[in-house]
């Protein structure tokens, strides 16, 4: 008889990391889901939850610790934890550019670097890194969530040919717009007030973004999407879930001038939107 998958998953309380781990339940995996607002306790659809701040590298090791006592395996990791924080360069301190980057980023190397060692000793594991579309290319006012999934996606290329030789395969999940995120992961500046230079144009590209959300693709379909690629006998390394409308923006950033391409997106977020 084969012996039941684990999969570990960071940021398993809501949006897209939530959505996998019912996936990975549905399909009968072990799920261990870690998440700030989690205690240990297991959850009617079968996640168990245990307290996770990816941030803090005790939480990591207790955390750790904890999903080995549940199941002795890691076939699979699912780094999924994230925060955006909105504003403009010029507006976004230092300090909120550091936890951007200590979450989406620094977090996932965390996790990684805590899972590689049993999936060596299996000689086989699944890593699942979410970046996303930002990852691809800049989007007005995302700059610190953008630089994050930018750095996602060359760890990822890095991590996938150091491994490799272990029976370990790794995936980047490069979502688009999906409905249901969670205003407590989505931040503004603390310097993008009414004074702000960037005011009006901050406001259409903020009303831009909650309208695509709002009419974004169902984060049910991405997790069950991640489901069956980390299921394959050899993963996508690439797994781009987006409308087509995102899926064009990527092939005319990769293609077209620079210039056109800024044009096109100040355009679509009326970044050239005056003060009055």
């Amino acid at each position: 008889m084969q012996e039941k998958k684990t999969v570990w998953i960071t940021g398993a309380s809501s949006g897209l990391g939530l959505a996998t781990a019912k996936a990975f339940a549905g399909v009968g995996w072990t799920v261990i889901g870690g998440a700030r607002s989690f205690t240990n306790e297991t959850a009617e659809d079968g996640i168990h939850h245990l307290p996770l701040d990816v941030t803090i590298p005790e939480s990591c090791a207790a955390f750790v610790d904890e999903a080995l006592a549940i199941s002795p395996r890691v076939d699979a990791l699912v780094c999924a934890a994230a925060v955006l924080v909105l504003g403009a360069c010029e507006n976004t301190a230092p300090e909120e550019y550091r936890r951007v980057m200590e979450t989406n980023f620094v977090g996932t190397t965390r996790l990684v670097q805590a899972a590689l060692p049993q999936m060596r000793k299996q000689q086989s594991g699944r890593i699942v890194l979410f970046s996303s579309i930002n990852g691809l290319l800049g989007i007005p006012f995302q700059s610190a969530y953008t630089a994050s999934k930018h750095a996602m996606e060359g760890y990822a290329e890095c991590l996938a040919m150091e491994t490799r030789r272990f029976g370990v395969q790794v995936c980047l999940v490069e979502p688009g717009d999906h409905r249901g995120g969670s205003d407590h992961t989505r931040l503004h500046a603390s310097g993008e007030d009414d004074a702000s230079a960037y005011r009006a144009a901050y406001e259409c590209t903020c009303a831009a973004i909650h309208r695509d959300e709002s009419g974004g693709l169902l984060p049910e379909k991405l997790g069950q999407k991640v489901v069956r690629n980390t299921m394959r006998r050899h993963m996508r390394f690439r797994l781009r879930v987006a409308k087509f409308d995102q899926h064009l923006a990527v092939w005319l950033h990769r293609f077209l001038p620079n210039w056109v391409n800024s044009l096109i997106l100040r355009k679509y977020y009326g970044t050239d939107t005056p003060n009055h």
